[in-house]
């Protein structure tokens, strides 16, 4: 295809509109969805006005006045639709990494008689390390890690939990997530999913799923800002047994109450904790707003057509030059990420983010390019494409500069 081609394909996005939205710096090609969003003008603004009028002039009085007290159901109202989820079963609250302890200790609380959380190897680094702080912490409990592919034949009846990640952070493989729930339920498991890479990028429907628990970050595909809450799903048909392991004031059923003894809020709600972080909620609440006026199912349809634009590219172009695809090549087994293997992947990702490439590098060798459907435009892919043909004929990466490793990537 060329440019021109590409040009044609954005003429007849349904999703174009959504771009205007957002703040796209001039130069620059943001293929880092999948590890910090683009920034919307009308957040700084709701921040500014959070920040200037609530806090500055309403003080506490923004507590009431301004929403501040339900403002995580207000946000969690906004997440559920794009999850496939009522309101009532999502919290939005703490980290993704918070969320995951939460619902691992009261997934496996769920299933006190079995003593096995399972996992896999690609999992997200992080989430094996709350699983195993989980294990520590709970008594009779033990981790087994298998490789993804063996997941299904492990689930035998001592496994209590299944904990996976729906699409892995380092290749883009997207998981079968209603197959494996399946396979979880039909051994006797609770099935707990992160989400952080799926949710606005590729088709999530926990109620689809019959999921029990989940969790995600919000400041990826749904540019909540770095660090902004993430959020946690729980199944309605088990709001009757399930209690966080951290019992919040916020959590509470009556909050301003100040009673003695703890009783669980409603629904997901009863795993919210402490006090809500108003400036980072107000900033995630305006970045949802544009997903009101996009149609939900066309946001798979073009996070499929961009990857697959961006590795028939890279295929023709990329090949000769030492790049290789490192993502599934069928376009239903990926998320809305492609990852590159190249032998200096780091000094290549550092001078293609100087060339206006945003990128991230993956030690040893691959570099991740993440396709955020609400403003990624297929003329972006193409000229993503030649930026890196450039660099690699001109083998750019070996200037010395680059050889420095970034200490965030």
């Amino acid at each position: 295809m060329e440019r021109d081609g590409a040009v044609a394909l954005d003429l007849t996005d349904p999703l174009a509109p959504a771009r205007e939205a957002f703040r796209i710096p001039d130069g620059v090609l943001p293929l880092n969805g999948n590890s910090l969003g683009a920034l919307q003008p009308a957040v700084e603004d709701r921040v500014r006005r959070v920040v200037t009028d609530e806090w500055g002039i309403g003080l506490k009085r923004s507590w009431n006045d301004a929403g501040w007290a339900s403002l995580p159901q207000q946000v969690a109202a906004r997440i559920a639709p794009l999850i496939g989820a009522d309101r009532a079963e999502v919290a939005v609250a703490d980290s993704t990494s918070v969320d995951l302890f939460k619902a691992v200790v009261a997934a496996r609380r769920l299933r006190p008689d079995r003593r096995v959380i399972l996992t896999d190897d690609r999992n997200f680094p992080s989430d094996r390390y709350v699983v195993a702080g989980v294990a520590e912490l709970l008594a009779d409990t033990e981790v087994v890690v298998v490789a993804p592919d063996e997941v299904e034949g492990r689930l035998t009846d001592d496994v209590a939990v299944l904990t996976m990640t729906h699409v892995d952070y380092r290749s883009g493989r997207l998981q079968d997530a209603a197959r494996l729930t399946a396979a979880a339920h039909d051994a006797g498991a609770v099935a707990v999913w992160d989400l952080s890479h799926s949710t606005g990028a590729v088709h999530v429907d926990l109620a689809d799923w019959h999921a029990d628990l989940a969790v995600g970050c919000t400041y990826k595909y749904l540019s909540g800002g770095p660090g902004a809450p993430a959020y946690l799903f729980a199944a309605a048909r088990h709001h009757d047994e399930l209690r966080s392991p951290i019992a919040g004031w916020f959590g509470h059923a009556a909050p301003f109450a100040f009673g003695d003894a703890y009783a669980p809020g409603a629904g997901a709600d009863r795993f919210l904790a402490g006090t809500p972080p108003i400036l980072s909620l107000a900033a995630l609440d305006a970045a949802l707003e544009v997903w009101e006026d996009v149609e939900i199912g066309e946001v798979p349809h073009k996070s499929r057509a961009l990857t697959s634009l961006f590795v028939a590219l890279v295929d023709e172009r990329l090949g000769d030059l030492g790049v290789r695809v490192a993502s599934p090549r069928v376009a239903e087994q990926r998320g809305a990420q492609v990852s590159l293997a190249f032998d200096d992947a780091g000094p290549l990702g550092r001078a293609a983010t100087e060339a206006g490439v945003l990128a991230d590098v993956r030690p040893p060798d691959i570099l991740r390019f993440g396709f955020a459907p609400l403003y990624v435009r297929y003329r972006d892919v193409w000229d993503a494409v030649d930026v890196l043909h450039r660099l690699l004929s001109d083998r750019a990466w070996e200037d010395p500069r680059f050889s420095e490793p970034e200490h965030v990537s």
